[in-house]
């Protein structure tokens, strides 16, 4: 039983042999059936659940207990007992509408990703009672003896017992985006997960070589499930629109209360009866209610989720996209996000030279040390042109085929090699020359450089001195300091069978790289522009980090390891985050630090990763983008944002729709807002006086639902306004109105009450019908008219131009032409209650819509040309 008292992470620091004797299995025969089986029943399985799991219940809960829903299901309440049936109704299926659009897109974006299962291999190799047997990764248990080789993803975290070449892909887990060569042996204690060389982790993929392993940890209690369990103990937080949408609802309900229960008070205190005062009141709170907005904004949000589909960003929860747009940090991957994801040769440094791939054909000692990196190769040239192996070896070998003679047909005949190892740092193969043998080497400079007497020039071969070798040596540095992975090309012209390196003749050293996205600079610059923090945390070396940064155009600044965030506190931590913005060699502890830091500072942190390692952050970062093309599944489940192509600047694009939408709620609720406001101050005023009611329940509704409800829904439509993206953010505690909002809501309101009682008391002489038909009249076709000032705060329509936004117009004359039918066609007539107003009624809406539409426009006109 001391399998279970054994401490997987102390592993790392003994020998494979105390390992085996730990565990009590065999390095050689594995455990016996009947162990492994008893095993079993007292671990469990090997199960990793990275999936948040998708709860209809949960997500419907969710949509419920919005403030705005349940201030609207009160008032259908209200509207039901008071025997408003129609009323009742037409509220319930708003509420029915704004919680059915934004549970659909919930459920429909899980059901995309509901074929992610884990990133666990479905079967392993396991050798069992000396039997080597295929088995469901689920059922291998502590101790176990397991097989991987090229291509496998590692089950479960093992301690290497024999490797032969065995190189890794630990990025997911790490960050680290080189592979890492492993192999058996005892690691320093207390060394971190990426230096662990004698461990292979769950989930890791097997790049290239074989080995075998001995079960140290399963499920939960590996580095992977570590990780995972760290993400599901993070709880996701409110959207900044879903706490501006919460105050606003607050706000506004407490006004409709307080000046329903106000009008109530004053009804009744002059005379007025009661039933009739409580059926005012709730007209009235309808009236403050903007029972559309839900609906809008699960709309506006829909349409913003399509628009960035069509970006390649999938959106996976409804209100998350309009969260990017108020990002004040992006906490950004460099691997695959800033950077292709790819190896490749990018120049050769030769004694003739520097030659960079792009600037032409290579010349002679380019072209010589190319053709030796592709022969010393074992990368796999496929029948369709492809080519498969380590990213490295696959780098080098389309190079050499692509500016030498090297071709998969005529390659020279391998007779012998030496494959890398840890120890070596170099890879030696011996192929037919013609008649004779030759020796091919490359690897690490440090370790083919000293074995070197002869370097390679453009009139034969020179004697290579030990200053020569020194000179080549800091050559090799000065590279790598550019963020180039560096490697050192030898032959030996007459090599002999034994293999024997040395006297080899250098050829030159070759440069690769990931390089950057082509788009990545400019949408630095651009989010830069937008008064975005850009932080870049990855995996790597600080020298790699650094390099990129610079490639990709980051800002100089310092360069900030795991180790030192580690010794610092929060204060010292928040002076480190303003002048660092490359974080290196991070874990996943590292990363969600960073993250609850900043958003402990008032940012709003959208985080963008492609690993297991990268989850946690990515499930506490108020938008959390991950990978789709590198992603794993922890990272897709994590995150709020999938991005289809793995482009930085697709995150640009998509904060730029961010802020469109959150723009565009902006301002069609302040077009509500004002229009309602109007509404509620026209019939406050109208009650205090003794004339007949001014606007009915129903009316309201039609307004707030079937007239001002679509506008704002086209009004969401509207394209980014120019200047969208050279504004900074809003700052995450900033109101959903400001103080100019709140100004134009006013003005507005006050216009429009002011003509609408004006139009009523025009009528009144033909009786109620008509004094009401004007009023109702002259809510429709004031919002119709103002809605064109609310399409921008700052900028005229001179500015905006029609383009920007076609169908309003549309929307606008649509409701005007509606409003008329219900006034003038006799069975709308009897259904609405109206008959025609009077022609002075008319003249008054006429006016007082050519004033609220020229005024504003004029100012915002005159305060363009103030700031130009």
């Amino acid at each position: 039983m001391t399998w279970l008292q054994t401490d997987p992470s102390h592993c790392s620091s003994e020998s494979p042999d105390e390992v085996v004797r730990h565990f009590g299995g065999h390095s050689l025969q594995g455990l016996e059936e009947a162990e492994a089986r008893e095993r079993f029943t007292e671990g469990g399985g090997n199960v990793i659940d990275v999936q948040e799991r998708f709860s209809p219940l949960r997500a419907l809960l969710h949509q419920l207990i919005d403030p705005l829903v349940i201030l609207l299901a009160i008032a259908s309440g209200l509207a039901a007992l008071l025997g408003e049936v129609l009323d009742a109704v037409m509220i319930s299926i708003v509420v029915a509408l704004n919680v059915g659009l934004s549970f659909f897109q919930e459920w429909r974006a899980e059901r995309a990703l509901a074929a992610i299962a884990g990133l666990m291999t479905p079967h392993s190799t396991v050798i069992r009672s000396g039997r080597r047997q295929h088995i469901s990764a689920l059922e291998l248990v502590p101790g176990d003896l397991v097989e991987i080789r090229r291509g496998d993803r590692t089950p479960a975290d093992l301690k290497l017992v024999t490797a032969e070449t065995l190189l890794m892909d630990e990025s997911p887990l790490t960050g680290e985006s080189r592979g890492v060569r492993k192999a058996p042996g005892a690691d320093p204690e207390g060394a971190p997960v990426h230096d662990r060389a004698s461990m292979a982790f769950a989930g890791a993929l097997v790049l290239d070589g074989y080995a075998t392993g001995l079960v140290v940890a399963t499920g939960v209690r590996t580095e992977f499930g570590r990780i995972a369990a760290l993400a599901g103990s993070v709880q996701r937080l409110a959207t900044p629109l879903q706490r501006r949408l919460g105050r606003l609802s607050a706000m506004l309900g407490g006004v409709a209360i307080l000046a329903a229960l106000g009008i109530m008070l004053i009804g009744v205190a002059t005379g007025r009866p009661l039933l009739e005062m409580v059926f005012t009141g709730v007209s009235l709170a309808v009236a403050a209610v903007p029972e559309g907005l839900p609906a809008v904004v699960a709309l506006t949000l829909a349409l913003g989720v399509r628009a960035m589909a069509r970006r390649n960003a999938v959106v996976r929860r409804l209100r998350a996209a309009e969260t990017l747009g108020s990002a004040t940090v992006i906490c950004t991957d460099k691997t695959g996000t800033l950077t292709t994801g790819e190896m490749t040769v990018v120049e050769t440094l030769t004694a003739q030279g520097r030659w960079e791939v792009g600037a032409g054909a290579p010349d002679a000692l380019a072209h010589e040390t190319l053709y030796s990196a592709g022969v010393c190769n074992n990368a796999e040239l496929c029948p369709d042109g492809a080519v498969q192996g380590e990213p490295t070896e696959r780098a080098l070998m389309l190079a050499a085929l692509e500016h030498t003679s090297l071709n998969g047909d005529g390659a020279p005949d391998r007779l012998a090699e030496h494959p890398f190892s840890a120890e070596r740092k170099r890879m030696l193969v011996q192929v037919r020359d013609g008649d004779a043998a030759m020796i091919h080497v490359k690897g690490a400079p440090d370790f083919v450089l000293p074995l070197c007497a002869h370097l390679a020039t453009q009139t034969g071969v020179a004697k290579m001195d030990e200053a020569a070798r020194r000179d080549w040596t800091e050559r090799a540095e000065a590279m790598g300091r550019r963020g180039l992975r560096v490697l050192a090309i030898a032959r030996k012209p007459h090599g002999e069978a034994d293999l024997v390196e040395h006297d080899l003749t250098f050829q030159g050293l070759v440069g690769l790289m990931d390089p950057p996205r082509p788009r990545a600079r400019a949408a630095l610059d651009a989010a830069r522009s937008a008064g975005l923090q850009v932080i870049m945390i990855t995996g790597d070396a600080a020298g790699t980090a650094e390099a990129i940064a610079q490639a990709v155009g980051f800002a100089p600044g310092r360069v900030l390891s795991g180790a030192e965030i580690d010794a610092l506190d929060d204060a010292g931590l928040d002076q480190a985050l303003k002048t660092a913005n490359v974080l290196s060699r991070t874990t996943p502890e590292h990363k969600l630090r960073v993250v609850r830091h900043l958003q402990g500072a008032g940012e709003v942190v959208a985080m963008t990763g492609d690993g297991v390692n990268d989850a946690p952050a990515l499930k506490q970062a108020d938008i959390g983008v991950a990978m789709g093309i590198r992603g794993s599944d922890a990272a897709k489940a994590a995150a709020d944002l999938v991005l289809l192509d793995d482009d930085f600047s697709t995150i640009v694009d998509a904060v730029r729709e961010g802020r469109r939408q959150e723009a565009a709620i902006r301002n069609f609720t302040c077009f509500l807002l004002a229009t309602n406001l109007g509404e509620v101050l026209a019939v406050g005023l109208n009650i205090a006086s003794d004339a007949p009611l001014i606007l009915t329940p129903l009316q309201l509704l039609w307004v707030n639902l079937l007239t001002d409800g679509p506008i704002a829904l086209v009004l969401g439509a509207e394209r980014a306004a120019p200047d969208l993206m050279s504004r900074p953010p809003r700052r995450p505690g900033a109101p959903m109105l400001d103080k100019t909002a709140l100004g134009g809501i006013a003005a507005f309101g006050a216009g429009s009450a002011a003509t609408t009682l004006a139009a009523f008391q025009a009528s009144l002489p033909l009786g109620s019908e008509a004094a009401n038909a004007a009023a109702f009249s002259a809510v429709v076709i004031l919002s119709a008219c103002i809605v064109f000032s609310f399409r921008s705060q700052t900028l005229p329509l001179t500015r905006l131009g029609w383009r920007g936004n076609v169908w309003l117009p549309v929307a606008a004359l649509a409701a005007v032409l509606i409003q008329l039918a219900l006034v003038f066609a006799p069975p709308l007539q009897a259904l609405m209650g109206l008959a025609p107003p009077s022609v002075l009624s008319w003249q008054i809406i006429a006016g007082a819509a050519l004033v609220l539409l020229l005024v504003p426009e004029t100012i915002k006109y005159l305060l363009q040309a103030r700031r130009r």
